[in-house]
């Protein structure tokens, strides 16, 4: 996916809101694993197995719990990665799912970095 701009902040009146952090790039740390650097400068590796569990598309939610996840590929990764506007990406993974879409929101809430799970 590579490097993009993430626009200009928006221009609220009567005051102004935090703008959440973006990704500023989106890349292969290895093979399999997803980098993301941040606006605010942080960066995180996203294991891809990590990732795919994670997907909150309607059919990977209505799954129960433990139901399907036992048979993820534990070598699953992503074939493509995709913008989905400015405020989303979207993965083509190995194993055929492609209906997820992680806004970049819940991509720095699963951040998996020590830090990040310190002040979640």
């Amino acid at each position: 996916m590579g490097e993009h701009a993430a626009g200009p902040p928006a221009r609220l009146s009567g005051g102004v809101k935090p703008v959440p952090p973006v990704p500023i790039a989106i890349t292969r740390a290895n093979a399999a694993d997803v980098a993301i650097r941040w606006s605010d400068g942080h960066e995180a590796v996203y294991p891809a197995l990590y990732l795919r569990r994670a997907c909150c598309c309607a059919p990977c939610l209505e799954r129960r719990p433990g139901e399907g996840e036992g048979t993820l590929d534990p070598e699953v990764h992503p074939l493509a990665i995709h913008a989905v506007g400015t405020y989303a990406i979207h993965f083509d993974w190995s194993d055929g799912h492609t209906a997820g879409v992680y806004s970049y929101e819940y991509l720095r809430g699963l951040c998996p970095c020590e830090e990040c799970r310190r002040t979640s």
